[in-house]
């Protein structure tokens, strides 16, 4: 095996059973939140074939263990051990300070993901391509409208990070607004 596919490997399966040990699902499905995480990592994969001097190994990685210091009991010093102290910051940046009001999470997160190499921003946009998708069906209009907001503030906040991924969110957001709007017959 490669290099490539062993941290794949290895990440995938440190994130699953994380993941797992809080019955994780993607909101609004009964599928494994690895399902996610593994569609993230896809869009990195195409993604770094599609950009010069791109570090593919630790995207991956970061791909696959974005989410995990938000929504498991895994620690930093955990990801550290396992991982390395680079792959352990990217994590963090990607992951939202619940000690700051909410309002301020995302440009927090944002502000701490650019300070790091791009491949932090790719995944970042990678994260949000693949959120979105159909919103789950307890969402209000205003929570999907917000949402949608949120994505146009990641793109133009990670412009200049990856011209594929940049590229690749810009139609999903546009795909995205027939949510943001209500009918009435």
């Amino acid at each position: 095996m490669s290099e490539l596919q062993t941290k794949y490997q290895n990440a995938i399966k440190f994130a699953a059973k994380k993941h797992a040990d809080k019955n994780q699902l993607i909101p609004g499905t009964n599928l494994s939140y690895v399902v996610h995480l593994s569609n993230v990592a896809m869009e990195i994969l195409i993604a770094s074939q599609k950009t010069e001097t791109f570090d593919t190994e630790f995207a991956i990685q970061v791909a696959l263990l974005h989410d995990i210091l938000e929504d498991t009991e895994t620690t930093f010093d955990e990801l550290v051990n396992e991982f390395g102290e680079e792959i352990a910051k990217a994590i963090l940046s990607l992951t939202k300070n619940s000690n700051i009001p909410k309002e301020k999470r995302m440009d927090d997160s944002l502000n701490r993901i650019k300070e790091l190499k791009k491949e932090v921003w790719a995944v970042k946009l990678a994260d949000r391509i693949t959120n979105l998708q159909v919103p789950p069906e307890h969402w209000s209009i205003e929570k999907i409208t917000e949402y949608q907001k949120q994505a146009v503030q990641i793109h133009n906040s990670l412009k200049g990070g990856n011209e594929y991924l940049e590229n690749r969110l810009s139609k999903k957001i546009l795909d995205y607004l027939k949510y943001c709007v209500t009918t009435t017959e």
